[in-house]
């Protein structure tokens, strides 16, 4: 395949989902900020698990699931849509990759991070929801946008084959996607005030679901303080598994805060309302309240200073009780 005069406009950004669609949402004329994505698909949130198991430890979100994000965001906002591809074959879907580049198209990849040559190696783990850009194919190697890194990178076509049909948890099928219809603008006013509020009922006191939102953090925070009467290697590890989970998969937990805060302060800008951006300014503590969580965490995980289990499920208790009160006044907002 020869490859086309393709310029894409490369954009890094904080987590992987929400990069790939500002970046496909603006090489196909409609400019978006990713904390907006993030907001307007109401993608905050909290959910531990503990009958899904991750390398033998519980569940923990600080995000909506996987391909969430397109749906939500699709349903939010009128006229946009989108278009997703699963293959049973790899030889059909390396075809459908190369036939859509040869139209033109930028398109899309789930793909696993564990196949993908150009990152560092000590960062390459079995993770199969990493989401890229594929922009044009050179020869056998495809160019890439991968928000996560600064530059454009190339990776040959046998390492993106097997990136895309790598198996086990969250399996990607050969996964790919791209806009089929993409609105001019969005009219802000309309769709920032619903999805704020339904952000706020997903994870607020309103919220049904005991594993997940403030009722999830508050469920985790029990079962931390029940650590201490287990096994200790268990107990030790578990504590790790929180900070990988909270602070090197994705954003973690206070990363999605911050972004979500983010979005908060451009909506404040572009509605001229100041109780956005006071809500902003305190989603931005409790980010920091998480961060202060993890330290914890990681300094129990390796036996490190005088703190316990119980001043961690504390601390995570004062955290639920902070964003049930974010939530609750954000599920009331109205623009003035």
């Amino acid at each position: 395949m020869t490859g086309l005069d393709v310029h894409f406009d490369h954009r890094p950004s904080a987590h992987c989902e929400t990069g790939v669609i500002s970046n496909l949402l603006r090489h196909n004329g409609l400019e978006i900020s990713e904390p907006m994505i993030f907001g307007l698909a109401g993608a905050m949130n909290f959910a531990f698990l503990r009958a899904i198991k991750i390398n033998g430890m519980p569940l923990i979100a600080y995000r909506l699931p996987p391909k969430m994000i397109f749906r939500l965001l699709s349903w939010r906002v009128p006229g946009l849509r989108f278009r997703f591809e699963t293959f049973r074959s790899e030889q059909a879907g390396m075809r459908e990759l190369d036939r859509q580049l040869a139209d033109g198209k930028v398109v899309g990849l789930q793909t696993s991070v564990f196949f993908l040559p150009y990152f560092p190696e000590a960062m390459r783990f079995h993770f199969n929801a990493h989401n890229l850009i594929v922009y044009n194919k050179e020869g056998s190697d495809y160019q890439i946008s991968d928000p996560l890194f600064s530059h454009l990178v190339t990776s040959p076509a046998d390492s993106i084959r097997k990136a895309r049909f790598a198996k086990g948890v969250l399996a990607p099928k050969g996964s790919m996607y791209y806009p089929v219809n993409v609105p001019e603008s969005i009219d802000y006013g309309v769709v920032i005030p619903k999805a704020v509020r339904f952000m706020a009922r997903l994870n607020g006191p309103r919220n049904p679901v005991p594993v997940a939102g403030v009722a999830g953090i508050r469920r985790m925070a029990r079962y931390i303080r029940k650590l201490g009467a287990r096994d200790d290697r268990y107990a030790r590890l578990f504590m790790a598994h929180i900070v990988r989970m909270q602070e090197e998969i994705g954003t973690g937990g206070a990363g999605f805060r911050y972004i979500y805060a983010a979005f908060l302060q451009e909506s404040g800008n572009l509605l001229n309302s100041d109780s956005l951006k006071e809500y902003s300014n305190e989603l931005t503590l409790i980010g920091d309240q998480w961060r202060e969580f993890a330290a914890i965490c990681a300094r129990l995980s390796k036996h490190r200073g005088d703190q316990s289990f119980e001043d961690a499920a504390v601390k995570l208790l004062g955290i639920a009780d902070a964003e049930h009160g974010f939530h609750k006044r954000l599920g009331r907002f109205r623009l003035r």
